[in-house]
């Protein structure tokens, strides 16, 4: 068993720290393992007294917490129900038991247990439920673009926003607006009225006969009280006019309001089904931007071909929903284990690609072994049985090259990878 670092911190709380209960050293041991592979830090308990004497001091971001114990059949469930009498901030708590009973279960949940999971217990179903918890809690900024020839203005309405944590970005000439929206990809934009030689409404329509930037909300800001003006803006491309000066609550709002609408549109048109990641137009758009971006800067860019190994095998033998929690499992492993930075996406079928701005080959190949070996050793469960699985790659960092022969050259280093053997990563030559 570990115990927690600091005893002086009281009742603190780590975003990815998991506490693993269980009276089974071993059934701890192999399931800390598995969940530490999608880079979560696990730390193993296997008798209740242990985990009231840590908790106390460092709160974790989840308990995975077994049922059953010496003490009782239902003393897992029972110890959380009197936790949470006497810890002030109680964290999200799963349970684990081999028993599948219903009035189990109906404790649980009186227990405030978010999760309940039948041994044997299939790690995908555990780390689809980690990420709804911690990434849930941690969601991607919201992106604002202002648009104002005063910067003075500008920066009076983006204060209240960052305060909030969205992240803000300015543009008062409008002749670099076009570079500008690309890179930062804003979730909305506030658009002056007029700026100098050009009409918010000119601009409008630039940003509308761009193919990424025609659903993003257009909010127009101005002193402009004329009903008829307005209205025209709005019918021209915008989603709602606000008369300068504006209440700072009132902005945050409308900003708030526009975003949380467009987002699950955004993920709709821009996202795959299964996975979440950037489907395959969005992720050879992204490659083109990263090439651009690269080539502007002078910087390195990597490009990776992702393919598991003998999945049509998996399907027949196990099952397509098996086989779509392995593609889930590799998924939710290149997001845990890659940077904010890096782009995933779902290329098509059992294929992914991954870009690596800034990254140079060695780099990018050592830590895309670094993902590949681990998801080797996870096990996939399919009834009562367990399996592995692996993927192959090929790897390119061909700056100089479109993104059709970026993925043609990565394909190709793929398809080496795959005569040679499989389960390993290759370099484009």
């Amino acid at each position: 068993m570990t115990t927690p670092s600091n005893p002086s911190i009281q009742n603190t709380r780590s975003d990815h720290l998991i506490y693993l209960v269980d009276d089974d050293p071993l059934q701890v041991r192999l399931l800390a393992a598995q969940i530490g592979y999608f880079g979560y830090s696990v730390i193993e308990f296997t008798t209740i007294e242990a985990l009231q004497e840590a908790i106390v001091r460092e709160a974790p971001a989840v308990v995975l917490m077994d049922v059953i114990f010496p003490e009782g059949d239902m003393a897992g469930i029972d110890v959380i129900a009197r936790l949470r009498s006497t810890i002030p901030v109680m964290p999200p708590v799963f349970f684990i038991s081999g028993s599948h009973d219903f009035h189990a279960r109906i404790e649980a949940v009186r227990a405030g247990g978010e999760a309940y999971f039948s041994k044997p217990v299939n790690i995908g179903a555990i780390i689809d439920a980690l990420d709804r918890v911690v990434l849930g809690k941690n969601p991607e900024p919201y992106r604002v673009q202002i648009i104002d020839d005063s910067l003075i203005q500008a920066k009076t309405n983006a204060l209240p926003l960052q305060r909030t944590g969205m992240q803000v970005s300015i543009i008062t000439d409008p002749a670099v607006m076009l570079n500008t929206l690309e890179e930062f990809n804003p979730d909305v934009i506030l658009l002056d009225m007029y700026l100098g030689d050009y009409t918010g409404l000119e601009l409008a329509r630039v940003i509308r006969q761009m193919d990424a930037f025609l659903s993003v909300p257009i909010v127009f800001l101005s002193s402009e009280t004329d009903r008829e003006k307005q209205l025209e803006a709005v019918g021209l491309g915008g989603d709602d006019f606000l008369v300068k000066p504006i209440q700072a609550a009132h902005l945050i709002s409308a900003v708030t309001s526009r975003i949380e609408r467009y987002r699950p549109i955004r993920n709709l048109m821009y996202r795959d089904g299964l996975t979440n990641l950037l489907n395959h137009v969005s992720l050879k758009d992204r490659l083109e931007k990263e090439i651009s971006r690269a080539q502007r800067q002078k910087s390195e860019i990597s490009f990776a071909m992702l393919d598991l190994d003998h999945f049509k095998a998996v399907n027949d033998q196990h099952g397509h929903a098996v086989g779509d929690r392995v593609l889930k499992s590799l998924s939710h492993l290149l997001v845990r284990r890659l940077r904010a930075s890096d782009v995933i996406g779902r290329y098509g079928g059992e294929e992914f690609g991954v870009i690596l701005p800034g990254a140079g080959p060695e780099q990018a190949l050592q830590v895309l072994n670094e993902i590949r070996e681990s998801f080797a050793k996870i096990r996939h469960q399919c009834g009562q049985t367990s399996f592995g699985a692996t993927f192959s790659g090929g790897l390119t960092s061909r700056i100089s090259s479109s993104a059709d022969e970026i993925c043609l050259a990565a394909d190709k280093a793929l398809y080496q990878a795959k005569k040679a053997g499989r389960n390993q990563i290759k370099l484009a030559e």
